[in-house]
């Protein structure tokens, strides 16, 4: 009998402990929790520019083909030869497949990511004269680039409106209540419904810091995460 009590307490323990973390917000509470979560990223993260290291949007677009399943780091140790061999979207049309190929090689998948670079240079210089397009539906027509990669370049190389949504940005949204999907798509329209547009591109810059420095997939640091008051995934 006494077992069966001490069990009985602990389980009691344990779900109060639970039940300090917060709750969800509801569906009437998001646009302010997500006012709240720029907030605290804004303080925590003033300065949120793009780790892609680039000089024009054609060069942007490039880099963030090659980033696919890759890190900004490793892509900026391969794009100075990349560029130096391939400045401009004329020079990339024409060049040799294998010869990109091992210029990007140690990106992984070089094969199909050579083709992709060639294809959307190639596509720049034929479709749009020579000058990366802006439109959403022309970006996502070019070889290699789906929503994300177009609204990296929109937001950090053509000042428009653009949240990409890479799977920091899909994991913390998940972890800080903003969403429950799990469509990248979904989400994006989701939180670009909740914020200004104008925040949108370093919205997510801020959150991929964010994951990448505290809010680890595995170990996330929740009692040194400003957001941790507000967050229904704390680990308490």
């Amino acid at each position: 009998m006494a077992k069966k009590k001490q069990s009985t307490k602990k389980k009691r323990v344990a779900k109060k402990k639970r039940s300090t973390r917060p709750k969800r917000p509801t569906k009437a509470e998001l646009p302010a929790h997500a006012l709240r979560v720029l907030r605290d990223l804004k303080q925590d993260y003033p300065i949120a520019i793009c780790e892609l290291t680039h000089e024009s949007p054609f060069q942007l677009l490039a880099a963030t083909i090659l980033s696919a399943q890759c890190t900004d780091v490793r892509v900026n140790m391969v794009t100075p030869a990349l560029f130096a061999a391939y400045p401009t979207a004329a020079d990339l049309a024409v060049a040799d497949v294998s010869h990109v190929e091992q210029l990007v090689r140690s990106t992984g998948f070089y094969a199909s990511k050579a083709k992709n670079l060639i294809g959307m240079a190639n596509a720049v210089m034929t479709r749009f004269g020579g000058e990366v397009p802006s439109a959403m539906e022309d970006l996502v027509s070019l070889p290699g680039v789906g929503r994300k990669t177009a609204n990296v370049l929109r937001s950090a190389a053509l000042g428009l409106p653009g949240l990409p949504v890479d799977t920091h940005v899909l994991r913390l949204s998940k972890r800080l209540g903003l969403t429950r999907d799990e469509d990248p798509v979904k989400v994006e329209m989701q939180l670009n419904a909740l914020l200004p547009p104008e925040e949108w591109g370093e919205f997510s810059l801020r959150l991929i810091l964010h994951g990448r420095r505290v809010c680890d997939a595995r170990s996330p640091r929740c009692d040194e995460c400003r957001m941790a008051p507000i967050c229904p995934s704390r680990q308490t």
